[in-house]
């Protein structure tokens, strides 16, 4: 699997490129905009065509799963820990039926001993960072690790053959695509190049 996290601040043409991604066989799309509000993340989803919606996973403000058609919800680590790991009944009044959840993790040990079922679970760093300068990368291998991870943290070309090899299910990509001159063809490249090495016989 193939996970595009979006960029924190909004660049130039975003939606317009977004939509280019989708139509080169974007499948998980992480619309993750701390410092966006409820409101803005309405304003943002409706810009996307409703029928790309159900690609989309939203790190902040879950109950847009009820007002939207969306792939499913996201927890950050501290959140993930505040709200799941007390026991709360986060759930409530969320229409999570057919939706996927997944959560954040930094530390292998942790994502191993987590006991909430998440259908994939992104760990970083697993190389340094594109888009966050001194988040050096950590090169986990969770070879041993029986749980559909996604490697995160300094993904292009040259590292998504080593990510594989590290027993990741998966690549998540950020700067590697928004940091890009050129994110369409980039990303139509980091995508070929993963599955060639994934599906290849």
């Amino acid at each position: 699997m193939l996970v595009l996290i979006a960029p924190e601040e909004d660049i130039e043409n975003e939606i317009k490129i977004l939509h280019q991604l989708f139509e080169e066989g974007l499948e998980y799309y992480h619309f993750r905009k701390p410092n966006k509000s409820y409101r803005d993340h309405v304003l943002y989803l409706n810009q996307i065509d409703k029928k790309y919606h159900a690609k989309i996973v939203v790190h902040y403000f879950h109950e847009l799963i009820n007002e939207f058609n969306l792939k499913g919800i996201h927890f950050q680590e501290q959140k993930r820990r505040d709200a799941l790991e007390n026991g709360s009944q986060y759930f409530i009044g969320l229409n999570m039926k057919g939706k996927t959840m997944s959560s954040s993790f930094h530390d292998p040990n942790e994502l191993n001993s987590c006991d909430i079922e998440f259908d994939y679970h992104l760990l970083s760093p697993i190389f340094s960072s594109i888009s966050k300068q001194g988040y050096n990368g950590k090169g986990f291998d969770v070879n041993d690790i029986d749980k559909v991870i996604v490697g995160m943290g300094g993904i292009t070309n040259d590292t998504i053959k080593k990510t594989i090899q590290l027993g990741f299910k998966g690549i998540g990509v950020l700067g590697g695509v928004w940091k890009s001159s050129r994110p369409v063809e980039n990303f139509k490249l980091i995508k070929q190049n993963y599955d060639r090495l994934v599906y290849r016989s």
